[in-house]
């Protein structure tokens, strides 16, 4: 029998009571430790309505139409973009699902339980899941899923994120609805891994490398077509498990069409504007022009979040120039970050600092933010010998306005320290056929609640020393990896933060990356769609969504 809560939740109750953590903290980490997010709530001493008003409202059937890129798609763990994940989470599912709140619950997962000291995961699956071809949903899918993303040729970012902790010859099957995970180290953030967007669940049947091939999922919908560059439909699947607040079969809508009208913003906001389109996926294009246009339109409704989205300057430390230290950090030092963040983002977010953790993730550790200063900048180039300057090539993705701009301003203001920098824009998907290939670009990278999980999919290396998938800088920094292991298994919040005092100067001493910016972002619909949620990570769910006419 399992017990019924987690050892280490009285250590973060107490803490709560002394008003170490906050509640949201508290509520946040008793559910990745198995407690359930009602429970945890109530133990942080709020209460829990339920709301009954919006389940009788409820309409069925209808369409929505959402203007979105549509990728080039085969194995879902290689997905390096939001919108591709957009699409395919409502045909294939995830084992968890973190929330707008950051709060991380069970999905194909009936609950998870974690040993005392966090290196023993044990993955209870719901029973009576099918996948859309009939199949049953087990616990050999789940290994078989696993397996995907260790494999060398997949190339996963799931292998990178996990693989410092998790061996393939770790994971376990227990019976037919039970997956056991022998860690080699402790690790806190299993359940929001498990959300992290390549990580959705294959049919171990009849999955061979071609999602697009063989659809079958257990999600709502079926993939009705698919095609690159052009569209995505989605149709309404029957006997789909969960059941949605008005206690009938999800999904409400009968279809969902993505329609790939490109990369310039101002077609979609004319489409919005005339009804054409119900919303836009800003997963992989930037939104603040389109929030610019239609913020103060009656005819749609604009629902903001905070995010620890951000735009990465990433530098290549295993190529000339970026290898020598002295010049990365001349460059981070052109950044003029109030500017650029009023220039580029209508001042929509909060200034970065060099180093890849937000003040809104919940083990920030309060850092001095760099100032502007050319001429400490052109004294670094001259000492590591470029007394005349640089010329460096910068590679941009022009779908996002926003990055373009970040470019412009930091060419502008680079010049006085020596930097001559030539802009290179090419359309999005260009960019990402090759974002980790450039010796200077700059990313946009998405939302994630812990700190510790996009610094282990983008900064370390593999047990073998080499970067993983997702470290398009290729820095790995020994005394930065050995300090992050400690704080993926740390839960108490105090220590962990102290740990991240020392990642985060590292990481600005001697980094590889600057940040000018974290954004803020917005979900925008039309009028007539119905219980949306703004999600801090672009994600859309929108299988309890529906349509007014």
């Amino acid at each position: 029998m399992a017990r019924e809560n987690h050892v280490l939740v009285d250590d973060l109750k107490h803490d709560l009571d002394k008003g170490r953590i906050s509640r949201r903290e508290f509520i946040r980490y008793a559910a990745l430790l198995g407690v359930s997010a009602t429970a945890a709530t109530q133990m942080a001493g709020m209460m829990v309505f339920p709301s009954t008003a919006a389940a009788a409202a409820v309409k069925r059937g209808g369409a929505l139409r959402i203007a979105a890129p549509v990728h080039k798609v085969t194995h879902p763990a290689q997905f390096s973009w939001i919108s591709p994940s957009n699409q395919l989470r409502h045909v294939c599912e995830y084992l968890t699902y973190t929330d707008e709140n950051n709060v991380t619950h069970p999905h194909l997962l009936k609950n998870w339980e974690a040993s005392d000291d966090l290196k023993t995961w044990t993955l209870n699956l719901r029973s009576g899941i099918k996948f859309s071809n009939g199949d049953a949903f087990t616990a050999d899918d789940v290994i078989f899923t696993f397996n995907e993303w260790f494999k060398k040729s997949v190339g996963s970012s799931m292998k990178g994120m996990m693989g410092g902790y998790l061996d393939p010859g770790g994971i376990e099957k227990l019976n037919p609805l039970a997956v056991r995970l022998h860690l080699k180290v402790p690790e806190i953030g299993i359940p929001e891994h498990l959300f992290h967007y390549p990580a959705v669940m294959l049919n171990h049947r009849t999955f061979e490398g071609d999602f697009i091939k063989a659809p079958d999922g257990t999600g709502p919908y079926t993939l009705e077509k698919y095609v690159e560059g052009e569209r995505c439909v989605l149709k309404r699947r029957s006997g789909y498990w969960r059941k949605g607040m008005d206690g009938s079969a999800l999904p409400y809508l009968d279809q969902i069409e993505f329609i790939d009208m490109g990369t310039e913003m101002a077609p979609m906001i004319s489409a919005m504007k005339s009804g054409e389109i119900d919303m836009i996926d800003f997963g992989d294009i930037g939104g603040s022009e389109a929030f610019q246009a239609l913020k103060n339109d009656n005819r749609v409704n604009v629902y903001p979040v905070a995010t620890n989205q951000t735009r990465i300057l990433r530098m290549r430390v295993d190529m000339k120039p970026w290898s020598d230290n002295r010049v990365r950090k001349a460059l981070k030092l052109c950044q003029h970050r109030e500017k650029i963040l009023a220039l580029s983002y209508f001042g929509q977010g909060l200034p970065g600092q060099d180093m890849h953790v937000s003040p809104k993730h919940p083990e920030y550790c309060p850092i001095e933010t760099p100032a502007y200063d050319p001429v400490q900048a052109k004294q670094l180039l001259q000492a590591a010998g470029y007394p005349n300057g640089l010329d460096v090539n910068l590679a941009v993705g022009n779908g996002w306005k926003e990055i373009v701009r970040y470019a412009e301003i930091l060419k502008q203001d680079a010049l006085p320290a020596g930097f001559r920098i030539n802009i290179q824009t090419m359309p999005n998907s260009q960019y990402w056929e090759k974002w980790t290939e450039v010796d200077l670009g700059i990313t946009t990278w998405a939302h994630r609640p812990l700190g510790t999980m996009v610094l282990n999919l983008a900064y370390v290396g593999d047990d073998n020393g080499k970067p993983v998938a997702w470290n398009e800088s290729r820095w790995v920094d020994p005394e930065f990896s050995t300090l992050l292991k400690q704080a993926n298994g740390t839960l108490d919040l105090e220590k962990r933060r102290k740990i991240f005092c020392q990642l985060e100067n590292i990481q600005q001493e001697r980094g590889s990356i600057a940040n000018a910016f974290w954004i803020n972002v917005w979900t925008i619909a039309r009028q007539r769609v119905q219980n949306v949620v703004s999600h801090p990570s672009l994600y859309l769910n929108l299988d309890e969504l529906w349509v007014n006419g």
